[in-house]
């Protein structure tokens, strides 16, 4: 059998769709800050918290998905958050209050938990080759970039005849629609002898006692607060900030003709940029070491951010921005999960991915409160982005220390 060929199995293309639908849900959120905003006349800081509270509630989740999905079966877990995510999008539709949008963001970030890279990276981990490991963890991931090019400017385009209550409903059924695709996903257990010895709990307690699982767990939250301001708010900032398109000019002919489209389309643009970047870095993880490349991507993000907020905020910033951004975006997500079943196996993949993906959605958090918090403070983001740029820095220090010349867990 061809290498192509024990790379693309059912179980990966199964992935793929998975996790494309559910990140492009996810990844439109930002387009409908200002709808909702302008009819309820909201503060910034009270659709930010909703989306923040639903950030959170991914990362609470993940652990809590991963772990039913390795007890009772994945593709339970992937129905039980299909549901959860879909009633979460349509009780949001109707309501009328930021309290209620904020109760119910919890059900739509447990929802993402489940329909995310904690239960489907695990499953396409335990079902891919060592040698194809790193790259198929890539191509799932890369799906989530494209999703991400799919959801903003869907949205946007939606929001053009339909009333944004109506848009949710849509993809509430899109979710549904996962279901579907789920017989196609049976994964096996290529796990050691060892491995299927070892309980949960001996597993766990050996990576929380580990400095290196520590350093990761860190190193992870700088990777959920710059992704989740820029999801969340860079829309926004974009249509307030930056300059004007030229009537006449590239952006103009190709039909961008506001800051508005051009902010949705950026949001695309990240995640076009990112199926190229993140395939780079699966590629690079069997071929040099993870903790190195992980420190060069964050080091790549903390200069990019620093250099677009130091310059003036044009079209042409804005979309070389999205372009580098969207380049490292993800690409610490097949690094990282890699790194994690190198060091501790496949049997438990999931739900140890599942408590590092919690400090990256405590970062996401953040990224997303502060940025509708200090907005509203302060009229702009800039404090939101000077944090971001340090945070970055210190992620690409704290993955230099990790010991990843071992395994956890004997073979």
């Amino acid at each position: 059998m061809s290498q192509s060929a024990r790379l693309l199995n059912p179980i990966l293309i199964v992935g793929c769709i998975i996790i494309t639908v559910s990140f492009a849900v996810r990844a439109s959120f930002g387009v409908f800050q200002i709808p909702i905003a302008d009819e309820f006349g909201w503060l910034r800081t009270d659709f930010s918290m909703a989306i923040a509270i639903q950030n959170l509630a991914w990362g609470i989740g993940q652990p809590i998905f991963a772990a039913i999905a390795e007890k009772v079966g994945d593709r339970r877990a992937i129905i039980l958050g299909a549901l959860t995510y879909a009633a979460g999008m349509v009780l949001t539709a109707w309501s009328v209050t930021p309290f209620e949008h904020q109760i119910y963001a919890w059900l739509v970030g447990f929802g993402i938990a489940g329909t995310g890279f904690g239960v489907v990276l695990a499953v396409v981990g335990r079902a891919s080759t060592d040698e194809n490991r790193s790259m198929s963890l890539a191509i799932v991931t890369a799906a989530g970039s494209f999703g991400q090019v799919l959801g903003a400017p869907t949205a946007e385009w939606l929001l053009t005849f339909l009333p944004w209550q109506q848009v949710f409903v849509v993809f509430a059924a899109a979710i549904l629609a996962l279901v579907l695709t789920l017989p196609f996903m049976r994964a096996p257990q290529p796990v050691s002898k060892a491995e299927m010895q070892e309980s949960m709990s001996e597993i766990l307690g050996k990576a929380f006692r580990d400095p290196s699982y520590a350093l990761i767990f860190l190193g992870f939250f700088s990777c959920g607060y710059q992704l989740g301001f820029i999801t969340a708010h860079f829309p926004a900032f974009v249509t307030e900030m930056c300059g004007p398109i030229q009537p006449g000019g590239v952006l103009h002919s190709i039909g961008i003709t506001s800051t508005s489209a051009l902010g949705a389309v950026s949001i695309s643009l990240i995640g076009l940029a990112n199926i190229g970047g993140t395939l780079l870095a699966g590629w690079a993880g069997n071929h040099f070491p993870k903790k190195y490349l992980l420190a060069a991507v964050y080091t790549g993000r903390t200069i990019a951010a620093a250099l677009f907020i130091v310059l003036p905020i044009t079209p042409l910033t804005v979309i070389v921005f999205s372009l580098v951004m969207g380049s490292l975006w993800l690409a610490t997500v097949p690094l990282t999960s890699g790194l994690v079943a190198h060091l501790y196996g496949l049997r438990y993949m999931g739900t140890l991915y599942g408590f590092i993906f919690l400090s990256h959605q405590i970062g996401s958090f953040l990224g997303v409160w502060l940025g509708g918090r200090m907005y509203d403070q302060y009229g702009d983001y800039n404090m939101v982005w000077w944090i971001g740029v340090a945070i970055g820095a210190f992620s690409a220090i704290v993955h230099l220390p990790i010991r990843e010349n071992r395994t956890a867990v004997p073979a």
